[in-house]
């Protein structure tokens, strides 16, 4: 225990998302307002949220997406009915101008980064995005803010008693599921608040996901693919390439990035099939050539290819709404790759420099500093994100000032959910060598009071502490692994490995890791602090934590979040 009563300098945390989805078909009636009314007497957030919770019927809907894969008209069908009945028709969805955005890795960052350039040039934003880390109402934004309380409670109110008067008794489900019921909420506010562009994510498929609703996206855009949600969308990154590409549109533009061969051709493929013109994003690289070097505000050399698609997107809507000022061309050779064609090369202006420098995604390679500690927060959940992940913590451990005195103590704070292979996540983090891995569900709190925003109900408490020890017996068993004298003196897959990811003083090999596992995200925060965190300061920490006996997702960044930066909740 001597490591562990020296400095805590730096921790390191990460989550699997496991985005909430909706349910299937009913009848429906037509013709109702679109306008909110006034908050009703008693009707407060917290009992929205709370009423919100019982519409989490992820697993069942889940398995019947698995069940009807191959239609996916259905489940839009059942979108279509559900819109209907809130009083919207799709043609009022025609109206808005919005950015369509899917992939496996990296969507979200993508939207962020679309819509914070957008915003540089005055333009007012809507901002539609899965999962939530604090609170829901962040899934739904107006010029990059989560709406307000008082605005997410107005519309909740109206559209779930709107949906609860149209119910038809022919119907299987008289309300659509938690994220379809979201989905519906913010196409309501886009349009009351009269957004000039609203940039939408899709959920977790592509073809059947109730985002893909919208018929007429002004641009679409596809980040990377990798193998995620394998039981819904396929075994193979094929596979799941042809579901995410099924927001594709017949004339609409649609942009990607560098995808490995396979999936880059079933993109090709989906597109040239409905006449979808679809190009290939030049690296950012291209676009700083001749300029001043871009500065992103996400950490992480894996974002420079979310904002090279981001710029293209946002590019390409306000090309086609002649805005002024959207970047001049390059004179560049015109390439092929897997015959698509390359995106513009062009200087980005001002408005998009500024948006790329300006753009805040948290929990997203976010690192906070706190005294002796700091906290490295990401929701990395597939292979391929794990894998950047791990690039940018090696090197936000090589540029970060060394420590005066003392040696250091890594932690990982780690879970996943879903049907997502803990083990092989685990694996690709032993490089890292984390000197105590500490295992929890994503709970905010053993009691759920006052964290309505954190609650699941589509799993039991019995479930996600089994998964957790789960994780542990995986971990303790890669860490025998690697402690064998072969591994470490095999040579190291590149340039600065694991040697060079030693803290100083550099410890001898093999590092035996110590492992725990806590109820909830706060008593996992207590120990891994130790009291130290200037800001997270339980009202009465355990006693005796460095003598704690060894035992032997984005939802848990967005728990852990609202226990380090309490403004987050407010």
């Amino acid at each position: 225990m001597s490591r562990a009563r020296s400095h805590l300098r730096s921790a390191f945390l990460l989550a699997a998302v496991s985005p909430l989805s909706a349910t299937t078909r009913f009848g429906a009636r037509r013709g109702l307002s679109a306008w909110p009314a006034p908050q009703e007497p008693g009707m407060e957030y917290q009992d929205a949220v709370r009423t919100l919770n019982t519409l989490q019927t992820n697993a069942s809907y889940l398995e019947q997406v698995k069940r009807q894969r191959g239609d996916p008209q259905t489940q839009l069908e059942a979108m279509e009915l559900f819109l209907a009945r809130s009083g919207l028709q799709l043609e009022d969805l025609d109206q808005l101008n919005i950015i369509h955005v899917t992939g496996t890795k990296g969507k979200g960052s993508t939207c962020a980064f679309t819509e914070r350039i957008l915003r540089s040039y005055g333009l007012k934003t809507g901002f539609f995005s899965s999962p939530h880390l604090v609170q829901v109402r962040e899934r739904i934004r107006i010029n990059g803010q989560p709406i307000s309380p008082e605005l997410f409670t107005n519309h909740f109110w109206r559209l779930y008693h709107r949906l609860q008067e149209t119910k038809d008794g022919s119907s299987c489900v008289s309300m659509p599921a938690y994220f379809r019921f979201l989905t519906l909420m913010a196409f309501h506010i886009f349009l009351q608040e009269k957004v000039d562009l609203a940039v939408v994510e899709v959920g977790i498929g592509g073809a059947y996901d109730c985002t893909n609703i919208i018929r007429k996206p002004v641009v679409c855009g596809v980040s990377s693919l990798g193998l995620d949600h394998t039981s819904l969308l396929g075994d193979t990154v094929e596979k799941i390439a042809w579901q995410k590409g099924g927001i594709f549109k017949r004339g609409v533009p649609a942009f990607t990035v560098l995808q490995p061969d396979g999936p880059l051709a079933v993109l090709r493929d989906r597109a040239q099939q409905i006449s979808c013109p679809l190009y290939l994003c030049p690296p950012l690289e291209a676009l700083e050539e001749g300029g001043p070097p871009l500065t992103l505000g996400l950490e992480g050399e894996h974002q420079r290819s979310n904002a090279a698609l981001a710029l293209q997107l946002a590019r390409c809507w306000l090309q086609q709404k002649d805005h002024q000022g959207i970047g001049e061309l390059k004179a560049s050779q015109p390439s092929l790759q897997w015959q698509l064609p390359l995106a513009p090369v062009f200087q980005p202006t001002s408005h998009m420099q500024h948006g790329l420098r300006d753009t805040e995604w948290p929990g997203r390679t976010q690192v906070l500093r706190r005294g002796p500690l700091t906290w490295y927060l990401d929701g990395a959940h597939t292979v391929s994100s794990v894998q950047a992940c791990v690039r940018w913590f090696r090197q936000a451990l090589r540029g970060r000032d060394r420590p005066d005195s003392g040696p250091e103590v890594r932690v990982l704070l780690f879970n996943s959910t879903g049907d997502r292979d803990p083990a092989a996540l685990l694996k690709l983090l032993q490089p890292c060598q984390f000197h105590y891995a500490v295992f929890c569900p994503n709970l905010t709190e053993v009691s759920p009071t006052g964290n309505e925003d954190q609650q699941n109900f589509t799993v039991t408490l019995d479930q996600v502490l089994l998964r957790c020890l789960t994780h542990q017996q995986h971990w303790s068993r890669l860490d025998k692994e690697q402690a064998s004298p072969n591994l470490w003196n095999s040579p190291g897959p590149e340039p600065g490995g694991p040697a060079s990811l030693l803290l100083a003083p550099c410890l001898p090999h093999p590092v035996s890791t110590s492992s725990l596992v806590f109820s909830c995200i706060s008593h996992a925060l207590q120990w891994i602090s130790q009291g130290r965190d200037p800001v997270f300061q339980p009202p009465s920490p355990p006693r005796g934590l460095l003598a704690h006996p060894v035992a032997g997702s984005l939802h848990l960044v967005g728990g852990v979040l609202k226990l380090l930066e309490p403004s987050l909740s407010q």
